[in-house]
């Protein structure tokens, strides 16, 4: 495919038939509870940060059949409210990231995710090994990037169906 052509373009021509998962611009958040009525979802205690992903031109081991979808977290640094561990004091920011397979199971996961984030539990606040308190991962699982099993990373043929596991015990569908 040529430069002048759209991503768009390029990313829809990989599926056949244009039967691939929808656009990632068609399934983003608008930040409310998109669940099933009645079903409330319990708020973590994750401090303020940002959740922003972008699409990578290269596949994850173990998904060889499609892009990728790198989720980015950021967290700045900031004082403990009444619902972290030591309310007033100080924590250390966090940048993060973690890689989605971009299909349809990846692609409904990053939704999920975003819900998860918006109900700030996604991350929450922990006293390091020092003592320090900062910015970690709560009990969601995430992914970086080919580490291998043993590192929690790809290829890990059970993490999307874990992660929509988890996700769904907490409410989120």
């Amino acid at each position: 495919m040529g430069s002048s052509q759209s991503k768009d373009k390029m990313h829809c021509s990989r599926y056949l038939k244009g039967k691939g998962p929808p656009a990632l611009t068609e399934i983003q958040s608008n930040g409310t509870n998109n669940n099933k009525k009645g079903t409330l979802i319990k708020e973590g205690n994750q401090p303020e940060g940002q959740m922003s992903w972008t699409l990578e031109r290269r596949s994850l081991q173990g998904h060889s059949d499609c892009d990728t979808i790198q989720i980015a977290f950021h967290f700045e640094a900031g004082i403990q409210s009444d619902r972290h561990p030591h309310p007033g004091h100080r924590y250390k920011g966090l940048d993060s990231v973690a890689y989605l397979p971009n299909n349809n199971t990846g692609a409904k996961i990053l939704r999920l995710l975003d819900v998860a984030f918006q109900h700030k539990m996604v991350f929450t606040v922990v006293a390091d090994s020092s003592g320090e308190y900062c910015v970690s991962p709560a009990d969601i699982p995430l992914k970086p990037m080919d580490r291998g099993p043993e590192s929690l990373g790809y290829p890990d043929p059970n993490y999307l169906k874990t992660v929509t596991k988890v996700l769904k015990q907490k409410g989120i569908k």
